[in-house]
C-alpha cells in the first residue's frame, strides 16, 4: 500500500534521509520512500497497512505527518515516470541550455547522476572550461556523441 506524506516543502530529501535512517532501525513493515519530482510539500512511503505508516511516521521537523487516502499503484505509476526531455543524454554529448542561467549556451557532457537526475558539463566557447553540475531538464541533446 502507497500513503502520501506531508512534508514540509522544499525539505522533501531530507525527509526522505530521515525515513530511511529510521528504516534501517525500525522492525515495521515499511518498504520504501521516495521523493516524487515536482510533487513539493509531499513524498511517498510503502508501507504494509495504514496502521504501520502512521505509527511509523511520527510529526518531527520537516515531517507533517500521513494524509488519510491511500494511492493506488497506477496513480503511484504515473507520479514517478520520468518527465525529462533530457531522456537519451549520455557522456561526450553535446547539448544546449534550454532554461536558466546558461540559456543558449553549448556545453559537452563529462557525467551523468540518474539517481539525483543531474548531468556534470563543460561549457563550449568559453575562455577557461568550469566543469557545472546542474539538472538534466534544463539541457537538450543536440549533437551525439561519436561511437568508436
Amino acid at each position: 500500500m502507497y500513503f502520501v506524506v506531508k512534508v514540509t516543502s522544499g525539505q522533501e530529501r531530507i525527509a526522505v534521509n530521515v525515513l530511511q535512517n529510521k528504516i534501517a532501525k525500525s522492525d515495521l513493515p515499511i518498504y520504501s520512500v521516495i521523493v516524487v519530482e515536482g510533487m513539493r510539500g509531499y513524498i511517498i512511503m510503502e508501507a504494509e497497512d495504514e496502521v504501520s505508516a502512521r505509527q511509523f511516521v511520527t510529526k518531527g521537523r520537516s515531517i507533517r505527518g500521513v494524509l488519510p487516502k491511500e494511492l493506488s499503484e497506477d496513480e503511484v505509476k504515473k507520479l514517478i515516470e520520468s518527465k525529462s526531455h533530457a531522456i537519451g543524454i549520455e557522456k561526450n554529448d553535446i547539448v544546449e541550455f534550454t532554461t536558466g542561467p546558461f540559456k543558449g549556451y553549448k556545453a559537452r557532457v563529462l557525467k551523468m547522476d540518474e539517481t539525483k537526475d543531474d548531468i556534470t558539463v563543460e561549457l563550449m566557447d568559453v575562455v577557461v572550461p568550469i566543469p557545472i553540475t546542474t539538472k538534466m531538464n534544463t539541457a537538450k541533446v543536440i549533437q551525439k556523441a561519436n561511437k568508436v
